[in-house]
C-alpha cells in the first residue's frame, strides 16, 4: 500500500519542519512548502531520512499567484492529499505608530490571513470530495487577546481562530478531522525575525518545537479539535485569557511584549 501525502507548509524550520518528520516517520509522502529555496532543499534533505518521498515547492504564500501556482504543480502530481498543514506564519514587533513599516505590516496580512483562506479554498473541496481527511492550522495563544506591540500579529492570529471554528462548524460531516494548534513561545527564529529578542516573551522561549509538534500530531490523530503548544500556554489561553477583559488582557500582554521588556522586573 502506498503512503498517504501531506502538504506542509512553513516546513523549512521551527515547528512545521517538526511536523514534517512526524509525518514522514508516520508513512506519510511529504510535499514540503517554504519561502527560502535553500533552507527548503536542506530540510527536505533531513527529512528523507525518515523514509518516504519529500518533494520541496518554494513559495511565497503572501503572493497570491505563487499560491495558484504551488495548486498546479501538486494538482499535476496526480495525488491525492490526505493532510493539509497550513502552518506558515510571520511575526512583527515594535510599535503600531512610529515603530512598525506599513509594507511589512500588510505582508504580514497577505501571508497569516489571505495565505490561509486561500489554501482552504483551493484545496478542501478536493479533500472534501474524496471523503475527508486531516487539517492542521497553526494560530497562536496571541489570537485569543489582543497583543499591543504585537497588534496585527495578535489580530492577524485571531482572525486564523474565527476562520477555523467558522469553517470546522460548516464542514461537520464533510469527512475532514480539523484541529487548530495554538503554540505559546516557542523555542524557534520567531521573536529573532519578528524583531523582539529584547522583550521578556521573546528572551523566554521555554517550549521546543518538537514537543510543539508532538502535542498537534497527537490532538490531530486522535481528533480534537484545538491544542496548545505547551501547559503553560493552555493555561493563558484556556484560562486567563476566558476570565480577563480585553483591556486587561492587552495591559498583561504589554507587560511581555514592549520592547525593553525583557531587562525589567
Amino acid at each position: 500500500m502506498s503512503n498517504k501525502l501531506a502538504l506542509i507548509t512553513g516546513a523549512s524550520n521551527g515547528i512545521g519542519f517538526e511536523l514534517a518528520k512526524l509525518f514522514a516517520k508516520n508513512n506519510y509522502d511529504i510535499i514540503a512548502v517554504a519561502r527560502n529555496e535553500e533552507k527548503l532543499n536542506n530540510a527536505c534533505e533531513a527529512l528523507r531520512h525518515f523514509g518516504g518521498s519529500v518533494q520541496p515547492y518554494a513559495a511565497d504564500l503572501s503572493r497570491y499567484e505563487e499560491i495558484e501556482t504551488l495548486k498546479k504543480k501538486v494538482d499535476g502530481l496526480g495525488r491525492d492529499i490526505d493532510a493539509l498543514v497550513i502552518n506558515a506564519g510571520q511575526g512583527l514587533g515594535g510599535r503600531f505608530i512610529g515603530g512598525t513599516a506599513l509594507e511589512k505590516e500588510l505582508q504580514l496580512i497577505r501571508l497569516n490571513v489571505d495565505s490561509c483562506v486561500h489554501l482552504s479554498k483551493i484545496f478542501l473541496p478536493d479533500m472534501i470530495q474524496r471523503g475527508g481527511g486531516h487539517v492542521l492550522m497553526t494560530s497562536s495563544v496571541s489570537g485569543t487577546t489582543p497583543v499591543p506591540f504585537e497588534a496585527i500579529y495578535g489580530a492577524s492570529k485571531a482572525f486564523v481562530n474565527s476562520f477555523f471554528w467558522a469553517i470546522r462548524n460548516e464542514l461537520k460531516g464533510s469527512g475532514l478531522n480539523m484541529t487548530l494548534l495554538m503554540p505559546g513561545a516557542t523555542e524557534t527564529n520567531f521573536f529573532k525575525n519578528a524583531g523582539q529578542t529584547d522583550t521578556a516573551v521573546g528572551a523566554s522561549q521555554p517550549t521546543k518545537p518538537s514537543e510543539v509538534a508532538e502535542r498537534a500530531w497527537y490532538a490531530l490523530m486522535s481528533g480534537h479539535e484545538y491544542v496548545y503548544g505547551s501547559d503553560e500556554a493552555e493555561h493563558e489561553g484556556d484560562v486567563l485569557n476566558r476570565l480577563q477583559s480585553e483591556s486587561q488582557k492587552a495591559q498583561r500582554h504589554r507587560m511581555i511584549s514592549e520592547p525593553g521588556s525583557a531587562g525589567k522586573k
